[in-house]
């Protein structure tokens, strides 16, 4: 069982899983945006925003979003 607030193992797998998934959407968008890709770069910019809003919506699950206290 995880107590909100404190990390462990778990956690910090899946949120080293959901850091790459970022990461990797925004080597996407910089590449498509380097490229002058307008429609890949919309796309991959999509793709990087809901890459964020995982991570974020994992962490306020955990008890350690921006606003947890």
């Amino acid at each position: 069982m995880t107590i909100r607030g404190v990390i462990d193992d778990r956690i910090l797998a899946k949120y080293r899983e959901l850091l790459d998934a970022e990461d990797t959407a925004f080597y996407e968008v910089e590449h498509a945006y380097e490229d002058g890709d307008g429609n890949h770069f919309q796309k991959d910019l999509a793709n990087w925003r809901e890459a964020m809003a995982a991570k974020l919506s994992f962490l306020d699950s955990c008890g350690l979003g921006l606003r947890s206290s």
